[in-house]
C-alpha cells in the first residue's frame, strides 16, 4: 500500500528516480553542449 502524495510504493518512487537521475543528467549534458557550441559561435563576453 503506498503511504505517499504521489501514491507510489517505495519500490517504484525508487525506480522512478532512476529513470529520473538518468534523464536528467542526459538533459543537462545536452544542453552543456549546447551552450558550448553557442558560446563558441557567438562568445558573449
Amino acid at each position: 500500500m503506498a503511504n505517499s502524495l504521489s501514491g507510489l510504493t517505495d519500490a517504484e518512487a525508487q525506480e522512478f528516480h532512476e529513470q529520473f537521475k538518468t534523464t536528467f543528467t542526459a538533459f543537462l549534458g545536452v544542453a552543456a553542449v549546447a551552450h558550448l557550441l553557442v558560446f563558441a559561435w557567438k562568445p558573449w563576453f
